[in-house]
C-alpha cells in the first residue's frame, strides 16, 4: 500500500518537458509510481487543477543558526522550498565553537543582519567541530533537507584567532586550515565558502577574516575541497558587485580547475540590459580554462528596506555611523535633538556621500511598516505626501515618525518601475546555462528583506502575470538546475525511485505576501518575513511538512552531507 497517492494533478517533473495530467504515489518516503491507477495508498489527496511539481531547492541560504530554534526554516517551505543549503560567504558557525562564539556572533550579526540577540540566546555554541555541529543539527529534527558548505572566515578563526582579520597566513597555517577543512568535508560539508567583498565587515567593522587570505590560501583550500567526492566551491569577490577585473576573471577560473568543481557566485543583478553580459564572461573564460563558473541571480528586481533600528546602508552616509554606534535610548535622544539632525542633514546632502547619497532625497522614501498607532495613517505613503500634507519639512518629518517608532519605521526608496526590455533581459539570464536561479539569502538581512520569496514570485508573477517563461522552465529552473549543479542525489524531479520532495501549488493564486515584521526569534528579536499564496501541499522525504500556508509540525528533512547524498560534479 502507498503512504501517499496525490490523485489528478498536473504534474511538471522538473526536466522542461510539458506538463501532464496524472497521479504520484509515495512509500517510504520515495516516489513508487507516476501515473493513475495502481496501487492503494493509506491517504489520497484530491489536486485536481492543481501542478504537482519538484520541491524548490535553494542554493544559497544563511540557515545554520535558525534551524537551531526553527527546524521549519520558515518561511522557506511556505514558498514551495524543500532542500536549502547554509554556510554561504565564508560563514559558518563550525568547526569554531564556544572559544570563538563572540566573534562569530557579532560577525554574523552585522554582516548577515541576524539579530544579536537571537544568536546568544538560541545556540548554546558549545560544538568543537563540524562533525560536532552536524550532529546535533541531525540529531534534533529538521523540517527541510538542509547542506552546508564549510566557512572560510570560521576556519582561518580557529586556525589563527585573532591574526585571522587583516593578517596574511603561513604556509603553517594553510596546511592547518586545510586541515580544518579536510576534517570537516570527511565530516559532510558539502564544500568551501569564501568572500572578498568589500561590503563583508565583522563585528568590530574590520574586514572579515576570509579577505586577508592570499590567491595562495584559496587555491590551496580549493584543492582540499577537491579530494573530496560531492563537493563545491562557493565565492564572494569584489567584481561581484560592479564587475569583474581581468584578476578576479582569472582567481574564479583558477579556484574551479584546482578542485575541479563547479564555482557559483553571488549575486548577479540585471539592472540594465548591458552591464550584467560583462560579468556572465567570467563563465566563458572559466569554461576555456578547464572550469566552471556559475553565477547566482534573482529573478525580482532587487530591493531595499532600511530601518534605523539596525542602521545598515544608512551607516554609509558621511558623519553617520556614529550615531548608529550609540545605543537605541542614545540613538532616539539624538534623533529629537535639533542639533544632531541639522548635522545629519548636512552630511547626507554632502558630495562625500557618493552613490549612498541617493537615499538622502528624503521625500521618496515610502513608508512600509509603521509601530506606534498615531503612525498608522502614513503607511504606504512617501515622506514627501506626508510633509506636503503637515506642513513640514521632509527630513524633521522622517525623524519624527521614526522616533514615534522606537526606530522600527519600515522605509523603502522608490524605484522606477523596470521596462519591458529590463524584463525581457531577466528572463533571458534566468534560462542562460551560466546562471542558476536562486541567491535569496534566506535566514540572513532580516531587518531589510525575505529573500525567500523569491521562489513563489518566479512560478507566479514571471510566468502568470508577465509571461516571461512556460512554467515548465520556471520549474526546471528552481529544482533540476539547481539539484543537478550540486549533485543532490535523487532529488530535484518527480519520477520514480526518486525522493519524494513534492511541492503542489494553485498557478492562478501562487505569489508572495508582502514582508511585515514578526517579532518571534530568540532574545525577543524580530525579522521581516513574507509568506506566500497558492501553495497548498508542501512533502519532504514524503511527509507533508505544510498545508494551505500552514506548518504541520512534521520534521522529516535529512541533513545532506557532502558523498553520502550527493555526487561529484566536475567542471
Amino acid at each position: 500500500m502507498l503512504d501517499v497517492r496525490l490523485v489528478g494533478g498536473t504534474v511538471i517533473d522538473g526536466t522542461g518537458v510539458p506538463r501532464t495530467v496524472t497521479d504520484v504515489g509515495v512509500r517510504d518516503g520515495r516516489i513508487v509510481e507516476v501515473g493513475s491507477g495502481g496501487e492503494t495508498a493509506a491517504r489520497t489527496i484530491d489536486v485536481t487543477g492543481l501542478v504537482v511539481a519538484p520541491g524548490f531547492v535553494d542554493l544559497h541560504t544563511h540557515y545554520d543558526a535558525q534551524l537551531f530554534w526553527d527546524p521549519t526554516a520558515s518561511p522557506s517551505p511556505l514558498h514551495g522550498v524543500t532542500t536549502v543549503f547554509g554556510g554561504n560567504c565564508g560563514f559558518a558557525l563550525a568547526p569554531a565553537g564556544a572559544s570563538h562564539s563572540e566573534y562569530l556572533a557579532r560577525l554574523m550579526s552585522r554582516v548577515e543582519g541576524i539579530p544579536l540577540a537571537a544568536l546568544e540566546a538560541g545556540l548554546d555554541w558549545e560544538w568543537t567541530s563540524f562533525a560536532d555541529w552536524s550532529g546535533r543539527l541531525e540529531g534534533a529534527g529538521i523540517a527541510v533537507n538542509a547542506g552546508f558548505l564549510a566557512g572560510h572566515s570560521s576556519i582561518r578563526r580557529v586556525v589563527m584567532g585573532e591574526e585571522a582579520v587583516g593578517q596574511e597566513a603561513s604556509p603553517a597555517q594553510i596546511e592547518a586550515m586545510a586541515a580544518v577543512l579536510r576534517e570537516s568535508l570527511s565530516a559532510g560539508a558539502m564544500g568551501f565558502s569564501t568572500s572578498r567583498a568589500p561590503t563583508h565587515h565583522d563585528g568590530d567593522g574590520n574586514p572579515v577574516p576570509s579577505r586577508a587570505a592570499t590567491d595562495e590560501e584559496l587555491l590551496r583550500l580549493c584543492e582540499i575541497v577537491g579530494e573530496r567526492a560531492g563537493t563545491q566551491l562557493e565565492a564572494i569577490v569584489p567584481g561581484c558587485l560592479n564587475g569583474f577585473t581581468r584578476e578576479e576573471t582569472e582567481l574564479l577560473a583558477a579556484m574551479s580547475k584546482a578542485a575541479q568543481r563547479p564555482l557559483n557566485w553571488n549575486v548577479l543583478g540585471v539592472g540594465d540590459t548591458e552591464s550584467y553580459k560583462g560579468q556572465l564572461s567570467a563563465s566563458d573564460h572559466a569554461r576555456e580554462s578547464g572550469g566552471r563558473v556559475i553565477a547566482l541571480t534573482l529573478p525580482q528586481g532587487m530591493s531595499i528596506r532600511l530601518t534605523f533600528l539596525s542602521g545598515m546602508v544608512l551607516d554609509a552616509l558621511p558623519g553617520w555611523a556614529e550615531l548608529f554606534g550609540l545605543t537605541v535610548a542614545e540613538r532616539l535622544r539624538a534623533l529629537r535633538d535639533p542639533a544632531t539632525r541639522t548635522r545629519l542633514n548636512e552630511g547626507a546632502q554632502s558630495p562625500d556621500a557618493g552613490i549612498i547619497g541617493a537615499l538622502a532625497r528624503w521625500e521618496r522614501l515610502t513608508v512600509i511598516e509603521t509601530f506606534a498607532d498615531e503612525n498608522a495613517q502614513f503607511e504606504g505613503r512617501t515622506i514627501g505626501e506626508i510633509a506636503n500634507d503637515t506642513g513640514g519639512d521632509a527630513f524633521d518629518t522622517l525623524l519624527d515618525i521614526v522616533v514615534a517608532d522606537e526606530l522600527r519605521t519600515g522605509l523603502s526608496p522608490t524605484m522606477p518601475p523596470a521596462s519591458d526590455e529590463l524584463w525581457r533581459a531577466r528572463a533571458d539570464v534566468w534560462s542562460d546555462d551560466r546562471t542558476v536561479v536562486g541567491a535569496s539569502d534566506a535566514g540572513a538581512h532580516l531587518d531589510m528583506m525575505c529573500g525567500a520569496t523569491y521562489s513563489s514570485f518566479l512560478v507566479g508573477e514571471a510566468v502568470r502575470d508577465r509571461g516571461l517563461l512556460s512554467l515548465e522552465e520556471a520549474v526546471r529552473q528552481l529544482t533540476d538546475v539547481p539539484a543537478r549543479l550540486y549533485g543532490v542525489r535523487d532529488r530535484g524531479r518527480v519520477a520514480s525511485g526518486w525522493c519524494a520532495d513534492l511541492v503542489v501549488f494553485d498557478p492562478e493564486t501562487v505569489g508572495p505576501r508582502a514582508e511585515r515584521t514578526h517579532d518571534d526569534l530568540p532574545g525577543g528579536a524580530s525579522r521581516l518575513m513574507a509568506e506566500a499564496d497558492g501553495f497548498a501541499h508542501v512533502l519532504v522525504n514524503g511527509v507533508e511538512i505544510a498545508s494551505s500556508g500552514q506548518f504541520t509540525g512534521a520534521t522529516p528533512g535529512h541533513l545532506l552531507r557532502s558523498g553520502r547524498d550527493t555526487e561529484t560534479v566536475t567542471p
